[in-house]
């Protein structure tokens, strides 16, 4: 979770807020990337117990989800909740699968989904 921290507060005006322990990034008051609560619609399948380490990130479009979903690696998931929106889910214990360059641009693609259009132009025009 330290780079997670580390690479979402380093995006242009991102702010971190705690709910219960749980950080949601958020960029213009507008949610990124979060620690989902344990819902039930994510369960554990050998024991049926809510899973308490789901992290929800933004996406482009549905195909994006799709894509990483499909992901042979099986990191990324999504649950009925969540068809139709532009989100995936993994979990904690899935970060350390992702080398940091990766984690780096899922973050920044979350950020890019919910930064105002003049913010996120100034910064990929910086060269990121």
């Amino acid at each position: 979770m330290t780079d997670l921290d580390e690479l979402a507060l380093a995006m242009p005006e991102a702010e971190k807020a705690v709910e219960g322990g749980r950080p949601r990034y958020l960029v213009h008051g507008k949610w990124f990337c979060f620690h989902r609560v344990p819902r039930p619609d994510a369960v554990d399948a050998a024991t049926g117990e809510r899973l308490d380490d789901v992290l929800a990130f933004m996406v482009d479009d549905l195909d994006v989800k799709d894509m990483l979903v499909a992901d042979a690696r099986g990191v990324y998931f999504t649950t009925p909740h969540w068809n139709g929106y532009r989100a995936v889910l993994m979990r904690i214990r899935d970060l350390g699968k992702l080398d940091r360059e990766e984690l780096r641009d899922l973050v920044a693609e979350a950020w890019l989904t919910r930064a105002k259009k003049r913010l996120a132009k100034e910064w990929l025009e910086q060269g990121e």
